[in-house]
């Protein structure tokens, strides 16, 4: 059930753009309350208090009784602007709301017994496919969450919609059956060598001892040099001196 919680707001007179930026200068958040058979209300609201009631996951769908010129009014919150820069409130919508009124909200799901599903247990990761669920109803019969519970789940498998038990007259505004989450099976894989790398590898080994046996020929050629340069040298000698003694 949704909780019902008291809202001071002040009355504003005026209307536009010039009104709401007057009202920000003094420090204060404009907003507007419309619906039901009455005239739209201008309001102004502390922003410490608007910041406050918009961390609360149920935001909502609470009920916020609003006491304007001595009368209550219960509202619901619609809609908040924030500053695109700052990220501060700017602007606020409330709908007035009857015993019969109906109203499309997104409802929070909360999961629960992740412990207790063998999928996460042996690595698999929790998939939350909707953090919140809309749905449509009288607010009055809103639940303040959807729960989720996880209990037995495998890797691959899924929750969806219709396995979810909702109060009487609230229905999902989507007709099918979509997904909430599913336990998808660990990221991280091993990465197998590939032939192509392996065979590179075995030819870059090989390689050094081909050089090896290729510098051998080499080498020995390089030691015979000398050994023929030398006869050369002596063959040589007695030519030369020969040739002195002609003369």
């Amino acid at each position: 059930m949704p909780t019902t919680s008291s809202l001071q707001v002040q009355e504003r007179d005026r209307a536009g753009k010039g009104a709401a930026r007057a009202t920000r200068r003094k420090g204060l958040v404009p907003g507007v309350i419309y619906g039901g058979a009455q005239e739209a209300t201008l309001i102004a609201l502390e922003p410490k208090t608007l910041k406050s009631l918009m961390h609360d996951p149920a935001f909502k769908t609470n009920i916020f009784e609003v006491e304007i010129s001595g009368k209550k009014q219960r509202t619901m919150a619609m809609d908040v602007q924030l500053d695109p820069v700052s990220d501060q409130p700017i602007h606020a919508d409330f709908r007035r709301i009857e015993k019969d009124t109906i109203v499309r909200v997104p409802i929070p799901v909360r999961f629960l017994n992740q412990g207790a599903a063998p999928g996460i247990k042996v690595g698999g990761v929790l998939n939350i496919v909707r953090h919140d669920v809309e749905v449509r109803g009288r607010p009055d019969d809103l639940p303040d969450h959807i729960d989720i519970d996880l209990t037995g789940l495998e890797i691959g498998d899924s929750v969806h919609i219709n396995s979810v038990s909702l109060p009487n007259g609230i229905k999902p505004t989507i007709a099918r059956n979509f997904t909430i989450c599913t336990i998808a099976p660990p990221t991280v894989q091993v990465e197998e060598e590939t032939p192509t790398a392996a065979a590179a590898t075995v030819e870059g080994a090989a390689a050094p001892a081909a050089g090896a046996a290729g510098a051998a020929p080499g080498a020995a050629a390089g030691a015979a040099a000398p050994a023929a340069g030398k006869g050369d040298a002596k063959a040589a000698a007695p030519a030369a001196k020969g040739g002195d003694k002609k003369k």
